[in-house]
């Protein structure tokens, strides 16, 4: 195998794990961008774990849902102020920047008291695991196994936290396959701190808006 291919493969390799990383670390945004609808809710935050055609196994709105997430992602992926935030991580990550820079706009959600004033985010959260919770006769299996995990250690409220992220950090650590242990990355985030926040706010009110026009769509259809 000449390098190139090599090179090719493990780029390749390192994108579907970026997306698996992705599916286990960052539901925050897609949560609350599912603005309130149970059945898309439950699409927005399934979507990584449905593969191919068995999307067309759920019902229409979870469908719906399904696409809303992958739609959300593609916008964030190729946003510009979202290339200009994984420049921070890239030093220190490389391919897997997008997956710390989607954590830390969690982490900028959670602590933004126009979405979330006072109890809000509490309140959200404890609803969102009961909706799943509800639902779990059409989870996939393995999204079904974290969902007790997600809701037992709260993992939609500690986003908040700058120790929740720090242990979110080093969960992608134990999952990726290329990517060395490295205490860098979170002093990279605590040092650039302000830099990303500035990025969360140029950037959340277009997804934000981004998402609602596709939800509307998707609904009206």
């Amino acid at each position: 195998m000449n390098g190139y291919v090599l090179c090719y493969l493990i780029e390749f390799q390192v994108c579907c794990l970026n997306r698996t990383l992705n599916c286990l670390m960052n539901y925050l945004a897609h949560a609350y961008l599912s603005f309130g609808n149970n059945e898309i809710l439950i699409g927005n935050m399934i979507s990584d774990f449905v593969k191919g055609k068995t999307k067309f196994s759920f019902p229409l709105n979870i469908q719906k849902g399904i696409f809303l997430h992958r739609a959300i992602d593609s916008f964030t992926d190729i946003h510009p102020v979202t290339k200009h935030a994984k420049q921070v991580f890239k030093p220190v990550t490389g391919h897997y920047a997008g997956v710390f820079t989607d954590i830390v706009y969690d982490h900028f959600l959670a602590t933004d008291e126009k979405e979330f004033p006072s109890k809000a985010l509490e309140n959200f959260a404890e609803k969102t695991y009961e909706i799943l919770n509800s639902y779990t006769v059409l989870l996939p299996a393995k999204f079904n196994r974290m969902l007790s995990f997600m809701s037992s250690q709260n993992w939609l409220l500690n986003y908040r936290f700058t120790k929740g992220i720090e242990n979110s950090f080093a969960g992608i650590f134990t999952r990726a396959k290329y990517l060395e242990k490295n205490n860098n990355v979170f002093d990279c985030f605590i040092k650039n701190y302000d830099t990303l926040y500035n990025c969360y706010q140029q950037f959340f009110p277009e997804v934000k808006e981004f998402a609602f026009a596709e939800y509307s769509t998707l609904i009206q259809g």
